[in-house]
């Protein structure tokens, strides 16, 4: 075997190296001058006071201009637009001033005619032996594709800035129209009944979407009042279309036989008949109505798949009204609704509400928040009246946060506690 053959070597391979070094040859024998006056960049050197002393062709012929039109007669800042001026003036000079260099600065030079380039400009202090400065080099990079591409993210930005105030300004304008239809599907304000205390609250899990939950009171005659709460299945503009049509059926139906199980009933046939087909839709509800006899009221009401009542009596207690076997209204032609009926003496409370109370999700395992719970609350609370346990139920619900997702509807009525008796006062005890 002999070591160092040119055997096995191959002879296109030795011409294409060759051809390469030629190529480079040729690349490497342009002149310094020629490279400065075709550079793919602008270069000019000036005199310490901006007398342009050098310039190359490249920006020339950016600027539109002849070499003796500019060498010895410009300045640099002759060659910038007004703001690019002051910039110079005020930050330019001063920084290459003082740190002897400056580079990547956004500044926009004026052409021939009159337009405007965009460029970045990076400029330093050439020093003799002594360190003293003799002249200034300045780059010059055409900036104008990047200018463009950032004017189109500017455009972008802003169209996306108006996109979304208009889409605000939608949002707010339909949160406006919700909230109106909203409270056209509750009453604007309870009436006041003489001998008795009435207290509601709603409560809007969503401003984007329209509730399903409602309540009313409203007289009967002279000595009786007609009451209901419920809870429409959905939401949006067709939970609110069975909303409404739920509202005036009760109030038609307890005008013409108030009994709660036959309000009942005349409302499940009405919703069973008009939505059989198609999308079903049902709710469920507690219709009651409330006498007044002396000093106590007497209730009787009848529940159809809904949330029990909660009674909080005078002496601290407080405890659910069974209904139960109550059906939801409106799924089946003949559904059973279940009837009870109690007695409100002065002091106690007789409160109905929405499962977006109970259905609440609290603590970190989010866990319900349940009837238990709302009985234990009511339990704590002084018997103040209807009102102050509404007011007290809106501070629980206000303590929800995003735990509480569903509207939630309050409606609380009772009978007034005695005032408590006054008892003479020392100056009267005196004079006795």
């Amino acid at each position: 075997m002999t070591c160092g053959t040119d055997e096995g070597q191959d002879p296109g391979r030795d011409h294409d190296v060759t051809a390469t070094d030629a190529m480079f040859t040729c690349l490497l024998e342009d002149s310094a001058e020629e490279l400065y006056d075709q550079a793919p960049c602008g270069y000019l050197s000036t005199m310490m006071d901006g007398t342009i002393a050098k310039i190359n062709g490249t920006l020339l012929e950016w600027l539109g201009l002849e070499r003796h039109q500019v060498v010895g007669r410009m300045r640099f800042t002759d060659l910038l637009t007004v703001g690019g001026k002051l910039y110079h003036e005020t930050h330019f000079a001063p920084m290459l001033q003082m740190k002897g260099e400056i580079s990547g600065i956004a500044l926009d030079i004026r052409a021939a005619d009159k337009q405007r380039i965009p460029v970045l400009v990076t400029s330093k202090v050439k020093a003799g032996d002594a360190g003293e400065p003799l002249l200034i080099r300045t780059t010059v990079f055409d900036a104008r594709e990047r200018r463009a591409y950032e004017m189109e993210l500017l455009r972008g930005r802003q169209a996306a800035e108006e996109a979304r105030r208009q889409a605000e300004a939608d949002r707010a304008r339909l949160q406006e129209a919700l909230a109106v239809l909203q409270q056209n599907l509750l009453p604007a304000e309870l009436p006041v009944i003489p001998g008795l205390e009435a207290g509601s609250y709603y409560h809007t899990a969503s401003p984007d979407l329209l509730g399903g939950d409602f309540y009313d009171l409203f007289p009967l005659d002279t000595d009786r009042w007609a009451f209901f709460l419920g809870d429409v299945c959905g939401k949006g503009p067709q939970a609110a279309a069975v909303t409404s049509l739920t509202r005036y059926t009760l109030r038609a139906a307890a005008l013409h036989d108030p009994d709660p199980v036959t309000v009942l009933t005349t409302l499940n046939a009405v919703l069973h008949e008009r939505y059989t087909s198609g999308d079903p839709r049902y709710c469920t509800a507690i219709f009651g109505t409330l006498h007044r006899e002396g000093d106590l009221a007497r209730v009787h009401l009848a529940s159809g798949g809904h949330p029990s009542a909660l009674i909080q009596r005078a002496d601290g207690g407080a405890d659910f009204l069974p209904t139960p076997g109550g059906m939801l209204i409106g799924v089946l032609p003949h559904a059973q609704f279940t009837a009870a009926r109690t007695e409100l003496h002065p002091g106690d409370t007789l409160l109905l509400y929405t499962d977006g109370l109970t259905e609440a999700r609290i603590g970190p395992d989010r866990d319900l928040y349940g009837e238990d719970a709302l009985r234990a609350f009511t339990a704590g609370k002084p018997p103040a009246g209807p009102q102050a346990l509404v007011t007290a139920l809106t501070g629980l619900l206000a303590g929800f946060g995003d735990g509480l997702d569903d509207d939630t509807a309050l409606l609380a009525l009772g009978v007034p506690a005695p005032l408590p008796t006054s008892f003479p006062t020392l100056a009267n005890e005196d004079k006795t």
